[in-house]
């Protein structure tokens, strides 16, 4: 978990849910971080997380750390976005399949720059292959919890501004989220195969099951398998 002592505040991330920009605003306002004094990355976002670890979430970690006086909080979003923005950010922007020693080694035998289709065709098996894509296309309970009443608010992407104002009257200072690893590019449902589709519905009906009350309508897509 993320822990900004100073305005006993806590994040669990969820990658590609904000996560860096979240984590950014939440240095600026943590005394225990020296901001300026960050190493420089090669993605600027990357330093970010080198501050606040993205770890999946553990209930006696949690229960034993977080006070009751505390505000905890997580951010989630739609499941679809999500899943697309890991190839559109991991894939193709910052090509981490070629650094994948299970690919160049030939363990497994995928190309390290897939369409879209292959990739989500065989996500799974690009799961095992790259550990940042498991790490990036995990369901969102792991990093959550199954329980989402453990937190104080839960608040997807699309309410961010509402974040941004229940900190500044909990901590009576100014907080600001900008937008930090955006993808250059946008890919939906609608860019892929069919069978691309049906393959990837059984993973994300999971999902909109699990946030049926922050998503509660599912792409039309699902629908029809």
């Amino acid at each position: 978990m993320i822990k900004v002592e100073a305005h006993k505040i806590a994040y669990m991330a969820l990658p590609k849910a904000a996560c860096s920009s979240v984590k950014k605003a939440l240095a600026m306002i943590d005394p225990a971080v020296d901001v300026e004094s960050l190493p420089e990355t090669k993605y600027d976002y990357d330093k970010w997380h080198s501050v606040y670890p993205t770890q999946k979430f553990r209930i006696h970690r949690w229960q034993r750390n977080i006070e009751k006086d505390w505000f905890g909080f997580a951010v989630v979003r739609d499941p679809v976005k999500r899943l697309m923005a890991c190839y559109t950010n991991r894939v193709v922007e910052r090509g981490e399949l070629k650094n994948s020693r299970n690919l160049k080694n030939g363990t497994y035998n995928l190309p390290v720059e897939p369409d879209p289709d292959f990739f989500f065709q065989n996500i799974d098996t690009y799961r095992k292959a790259a550990s940042s894509i498991k790490h990036h296309a995990m369901h969102t309970w792991l990093f959550t919890g199954p329980d989402l009443s453990v937190f104080t608010k839960v608040y997807t992407t699309e309410k961010m501004a509402d974040l941004v104002r229940d900190v500044q009257d909990w901590t009576n200072a100014p907080f600001e989220i900008g937008r930090e690893n955006t993808s250059s590019m946008t890919l939906t449902l609608d860019d892929l195969k069919p069978e691309t589709v049906k393959a990837l519905t059984p993973w994300l009906c999971l999902e909109y099951g699990f946030l049926i009350n922050h998503y509660s309508k599912r792409p039309a897509q699902l629908q029809a398998f």
